[in-house]
Order: C-alpha cells, then structure tokens, then sequence
C-alpha cells in the first residue's frame, strides 16, 4: 500500500504535483465539451416526494433508468428536462423510508407528473449529503456516510435528549456517550471529529475542551451528517471526519405552523426527587417570498440514580442539569434562482447540583453522590453562539452555482471546580473560551463529457479566525491566547464516467498562522514556583491536503467505493504550550497532524436486505496522542500513529410491519515510540468494539415501537504501573449490554405521544468513560432505567 503525507512547511512532492498535473489535464479537456455540448432530448419529467401526511420530503434519492441520479429540492420536487421520449422506471428513496418505484412511458414533448408517497420504513436508501461542500447522493460519495433523518432523531430524543447520546447509540464508530456534560473519548474512528452546525465549526482543536457535540438541542434538528475519515475538504479539526448538524427549515406552503412539546422523565425504580421536564415550542411559515423557523426549548433533568438507587454526582455530569436553547432562521427569496438566509442558534447547559460527589475507589466501590454544596461556578456551557449569514444564487453563468457564507461562534465550556488542581497550585476551577468568525465561499460549475458522462467541479475559499485560551475564574492564566487566522483554497472535481463510474478528486491548501503573546506558564507551587516565562511569537503552519475516491453505482446488489484523502489538525496546541519546559516558542514542537485515511467498502440492496462494510486505515506521521506523565496529568505526545478498523450495517424489512438490523464497528490504534517499540493508545482515542441492533414493530400509520441494543466489548491494552494502579485513561473496559424502549402513537392529526425507556431492564453497569478512566473521582455508575414521556401538538 502507498502512504502519501504531508508535513509542515511541505506543499507539494513529486507524486502529488503529478495528481496536480492530472486534475488540471482533465478539468482543460473537460471545459470544452461543456461549452460546446449539444442536448437533443425533448421531454420532461417533473417528481414529487411526500410523506403519508402529504409534507414534502427534501433530498429524496431520484434514480431514473437510462438517466442520472438526483435529489428533491426543499420543496420535495425534482424536475428531469430534455430527457429522450421512452419507457423508463424511476425510484424514490430516502433513509428512513421504504423506497418506491414506478415505471413510466415518456412522448416525445410531453411534460409528465410523477407524485411518490413514501411509507416509512429502514432501508437505507440514498440521502444527500455535504461532503463534498455541495448538495449530493450517497450514492455519488466514495466514503462511508451516515445519516439520521429528523424521524430518526425525534425516535431517539424520546429515550435521551442529550444530542451526544442519540449519537453514540446510532452511529457506527463513534464512542457511546458519556453521561457526562462533555464527550471526552466520543472519537470517530479513533480520532477527534470536526462538529460543525449548519457548516459553522463548534469544536475548539486549538484546546479541545470535548463539549462540541453537545451544542445545540435535537428540537431544532432537520437531519444529522456524519461523514467518516481524514477530509481535506474541511479544515482544521477533521482527522476523524465530520458532524454535520442540519438545522429545520420552515414547513413548505403554510404560512404559520407550530409544533409544541411537554415532557416529563424521572427514575422509574428509584423515582425520588428524580423529576424532569421538558418544553419546546416552536413556529414557520412561507409568507410570500418570506420563510421563517423560531424556536426555544428549555429542558431540565432532575437527580440521576443508577440501578442501585445511588445518586449519581459525578463531575461534569448530567444530573440536576438545566438546558436552553433558541433558534430562529429566516430566509428571503430574491428570485427563483437566489436567497439569503440568516439564523442564529443560542445553546446553554449548565449544572447547578445540591449534591456533591463522594469519591469511591476504582474497581472496588463506585463514588456516588451525597448532599452537599460546591463551591465552584456551574460546569458545562454557560453559552454557546452562532450567527450565520448566506447568501445562494443557482443561476450564474455556465450553470454555476454561489453559495457565501459569513459566520460567527462564541463558545465558552466551564471545568468543574477542583480542591486541588493536578497541572497548578491551590483550588481552582477552569474554563476554555473560544471565538470564531469566518468566511466560507463555494462555487460549483458542472460540465458534460456527451455520452461520456458528465461532472464538476466545487472550489472556494475559506477564511477563519480562531481566538482560543484556557483560564481559570480566579484570573490566572493556564493557556495563553492562541489567536489563529487560517486562509484556506480548495477544489473537488467530480466525473460520472458513462453515468455509474464517480471519480474524484480535490485539493486544498492550508496557510496558517498561530500568533502567542508572552506568557508565563502557571505555578505549580506557592510563590510561583514551577512558572516558566515563555518568549511568544508567530507559529507558521503551511500543508497541501488531497483526496481522491472511486464509486461504481450501477448495481444495487454491490455498490463498492474506494477512496484516499488527508486532514489537517493543530491538535492540542494550548496542552502543548501550558508543558512548556523551554523560554520560546520555536524551541516547542507545534508541528501539525496531517492524517492519511484509506478506505475501502460497499453498500448492497438485495430484496429487503440492506447491508453496508467499510475497511479503513489512518495513519499519521507526527500524532498528538495524550498519555498520564505519571503524575495522572495527560500530556501530548508527538509520535506516528496508525489506526485501523472496519464497520457492518445490515437492516432488513421483514414485513410491513416488522422490521430488524443492527450494525458492529472495530477499532485499533498504536503509537510508534522512538525506540521503535509499539504501545496501543489509550481509551480516549480508541473505544471497544461497539454492535447496535433494533427490532421495530409498526401495526398500523398510528403506533410503531422500536426495542433498541446498544453493546460495548472488551478492551484490555495496559498494564498497571509501578505504582499498582492504572496510568490515567489506560484502565480495561469490560462488555455492556444495555437495552432501550422507544414508542410513539398518533391519536389523530394533531395529537401525538412519545415514550422512551433507557436502560431497560435497570442493568448496574460502569459506563466505558468510568472504566477506561481509572480514575476514583469518574469511577461512577451508569443511570438506572429512566423513562421520557412527550406529548406534541402540531397545528
């Protein structure tokens, strides 16, 4: 196998100036056949998508015989022009659906109808994604993709509104949630994920401060995103691939509409002062050229018990939790061609507990929670802020597209308080700030190839800067200002070669620059004992990023891609600048990780069985792996990486109304230490091996029911040090096996329920955070069996 990376301050290498060369060969002989290409087809076909309730479904999969694939706009259409007069047989299909077909015999001249009604299934038909910085197929995408629709969610919201739960019990290679207010060790294939909302990045890579995923409330979500493996088409933060929260749009062709939930949780074994709620309201509507979406949701979770009836008051945890969150999105059609979009989504979770946690020990007795106040500032989110404002127009010459965004995300994750910190003298209590505002701009022209095929080609720019320091409330500094302005150009090339055989291929250059002030490192002792005076600077980072993938769709029966593509990072940069051991800066080894992820799979639909598998390898030459120093302080460790793992997926319609499937993800990771000797990296990079399964039940169009399994194996890697006791986060996982309830029923148009169950059977378990941990402080257990009942009124 051929490993291609690239280093700092490396731009290009013989073979990828020859990639280069290629692009641009194709792209030059390509350009002349979209200008001069003729069309001789006279017939057209306009497609409509709809659920059973007759709400149109954006993004359908259209896959019409003879033709190319497409997609339904907001509107749920898709309009086929010039087509040649025949008998051909179109197909509708949408995760979440069962996909339907219809054969259809074209005149010459005619302008047919064609209306699909979806029912709702689990196959897993095509949805469009983002990967490729445009509106597209699965299908059309050589690399592993998941996607929850916003049936998908609102099931999951049901059992647990925590956004990085739903994940974790739905998406193969990602981490199982913590129960925690932060989703530290929830990596995607072994690596951090770049979570992104709308397109607006929320992770914070300069200090990972492991809150992203938890961001916004599942209430205002359309769809979820999740694109697996390095991508170079995104920026900083990607090495393990993307979240891609989508937020609602307005209900097409109402002029007001409104959706309004109440909720109640609690233990149902131990149901003292374990009281919930929940309340969410919210508005759309088209008038005229006008759309909007307002909505507010608050959400609070009362005392968390595990199986035992023991309080759980684990740090940063979820109990006694309150949660905002407010969106509004408006849109304004200038033509049919153009609009602008402006939103803002507001997202809050902090805890305010009564109880405070009574260390256990790890492996013998769990800490558990007793009354008792903190005296720290609530941990969590105190804020989390997003402005986005787009502008689109689909009607620029040789049918180019524009797509110009402005962003702005103000972040802010508070750290529980601390008696004794471990990296500084005296109590304390930190947080991480971050602010970002950017520019991203996307054009997309396309091209035909006559009978060849045809294409295009996405290029932009993107502009971001990125202020991120770490301190503590008390006004020390525990990271400086790293104060970061990236300026990015990138292109992705698509080909359909004779309309089944996808190839592409992208670029992109990043050119950063990371810009520190003087510091002083934080005391570690009285008298400001242990401070180091760092001379600050300016810390150049400069890479060129490439992808390339394969994808034969002609066959449903066997759909295989095959793909390389590279990730850019400036991970952990704040852990490496707060161990600073020398007087300046470039004396630090702040080199980037740039990630190579290969990866090979299929997807195939025979009757009704769906399955998909993905094999991957990542590798990095210069890592950023955290290990315990051995004072049980995580320290960055800059050593080559290599990381492999494979993902099934298989669903299965057994009936109208049974259906079943499940899927099972593996993952493995070794550094290379300087003596040459391998070591496996450490539970928060590498989770067990998690298997999902469902079984659905759906007797009628009012009431369906989902018994869901989430199961974590074993992961034993580490021994215990010299001092008898496992390093931090180098502790061994044994298996889980938990189960979940999910039902809903619709009394009528208006009126609908929504019972969840977590944690079934009342299972006493440590979650895998609390194991792999070894920490006494983590060493908690998991919640015992909680119920979410939601009634809803749409109107």
């Amino acid at each position: 196998m051929l490993y291609i990376t690239a280093e700092q301050k490396t731009n290009t290498t013989p073979l990828k100036n020859l990639f280069l060369v290629s692009i641009l060969l194709i792209v030059s002989i390509i350009i002349p056949f979209h200008l001069f290409g003729q069309e001789n087809t006279k017939a057209d076909l306009a497609i409509t998508v709809t659920t059973l309730d007759g709400a149109p479904l954006s993004y359908a999969t259209i896959t019409i015989t003879g033709g190319k694939s497409g997609h339904t706009d907001e509107q749920g259409k898709f309009i086929a022009n010039n087509i040649k007069p025949g008998k051909y047989t179109i197909t509708a299909s949408m995760v979440g659906y069962q996909t339907a077909s219809k054969n259809v015999d074209v005149a010459a001249g005619q302008s047919l109808d064609v209306v699909f009604t979806l029912q709702p299934g689990n196959s897993l038909s095509e949805v469009v994604v983002t990967a490729g910085r445009k509106v597209e197929s699965i299908k059309e995408v050589p690399s592993s993709v998941s996607i929850l629709n916003e049936r998908q969610v609102k099931e999951q919201l049901n059992i647990n509104p925590s956004v990085a739960a739903i994940l974790g019990n739905t998406i193969p290679g990602l981490g199982v949630a913590t129960n925690k207010a932060n989703n530290a060790g929830q990596t995607l294939r072994g690596r951090q994920v770049l979570v992104l909302i709308d397109g607006i990045p929320q992770s914070t890579p300069l200090m990972n401060g492991s809150r992203d995923i938890r961001t916004i409330d599942p209430a205002v979500i359309e769809r979820v995103e999740v694109i697996k493996g390095a991508t170079s088409i995104y920026g900083n933060g990607s090495a393990g691939g993307i979240i891609n929260f989508i937020t609602k749009k307005p209900v097409a062709g109402k002029s007001f509409t409104g959706l309004t939930s109440v909720g109640i949780s609690g233990n149902v074994v131990h149901p003292a002062n374990t009281l919930g709620y929940r309340f969410s309201q919210m508005f759309s509507g088209n008038i005229n050229r006008f759309s909007y979406v307002v909505s507010g949701t608050v959400n609070y979770t009362g005392v968390q018990k595990d199986a035992k009836g023991n309080v759980n008051a684990q740090p940063d945890g979820l109990g006694q939790s309150r949660t905002y969150n407010a969106f509004v999105k408006a849109n304004y059609k200038i033509n049919d061609n153009s609009d602008v979009t402006a939103s803002y989504n507001l997202y809050t979770s902090t805890q305010n507990s009564d109880y405070v946690n009574v260390i256990g020990k790890y492996g013998v007795k769990p800490s558990v929670g007793q009354k008792g106040d903190d005296p720290g500032e609530p941990a969590g989110t105190p804020y989390n802020h997003n402005v986005l404002l787009t502008y689109q127009n689909r009607a620029l010459p040789l049918n180019s597209s524009l797509d110009i965004s402005a962003y702005y995300n103000g972040f802010q994750s508070m750290n529980r308080y601390v008696a004794q910190g471990s990296a500084w003298y005296g109590p304390g209590q930190t947080k991480i700030q971050s602010y970002k505002k950017g520019v991203r701009l996307t054009l997309n022209t396309p091209w035909k190839l006559g009978n060849w095929g045809d294409g295009n080609v996405t290029y932009g720019l993107d502009l971001l800067n990125d202020r991120t320091n770490q301190i503590l409330t008390d006004g020390r500094v525990y990271i400086p200002d790293m104060n970061m302005v990236n300026l990015a150009p990138y292109a992705q090339m698509k080909l359909d070669i004779l309309t089944n055989l996808v190839f592409k291929a992208g670029i992109r250059y990043e050119n950063a620059t990371v810009t520190v002030k003087d510091y002083s490192t934080i005391a570690k002792g009285p008298n400001n004992q242990g401070s180091i005076p760092v001379t600050g600077g300016k810390i150049p980072y400069n890479a060129t990023t490439f992808n390339t993938g394969l994808r034969y769709n002609k066959y449903d029966l066997f759909n295989p891609f095959v793909s390389f593509s590279q990730g850019f990072a400036i991970t952990e940069l704040g852990r490496i600048l707060r161990s600073a051991t020398s007087n300046t800066i470039e004396t630090i080894n702040t080199k980037p990780v740039i990630t190579n992820n290969y990866e090979a799979g299929f997807s195939s639909r025979l009757g009704l069985v769906n399955l998909t598998a993905a094999y991957y390898i990542s590798t990095s030459n210069l890592g950023a792996n955290l290990v315990d120093n051995g004072n049980g302080v995580l320290v960055a460790q800059r050593e080559p990486e290599n990381v492999h793992g494979y993902e099934l997926t298989a669903d299965v319609n057994l009936s109208q109304q049974w259906s079943v499937g499940g899927s099972y993800a593996y993952v493995e990771g070794k550094s290379k230490q300087p003596n040459g000797t391998q070591v496996y990296l450490n539970g928060l990079r590498i989770a067990p091996p998690k298997a999902t399964g469902y079984l659905g039940f759906r007797p009628d169009n009012k009431f369906d029911v989902k018994l869901y399994w989430i199961y974590t194996g074993n992961r034993d890697r580490f021994a215990v040090r010299s001092n008898r006791l496992y390093a931090n986060s180098e502790g061994p996982i044994k298996s889980i096996n938990l189960f979940n309830l999910g039902a809903n029923y619709k009394f009528n148009t208006k009126f609908s329920a929504g019972l969840g169950i977590e944690n079934l059977f009342n299972k006493a378990y440590y979650p895998v955070v609390a194991q792999y941990r070894a920490m006494d402080a983590d060493y908690a257990m998991g919640v015992g069996t909680t119920a979410n009942l939601n009634l809803y009124y749409s109107f």
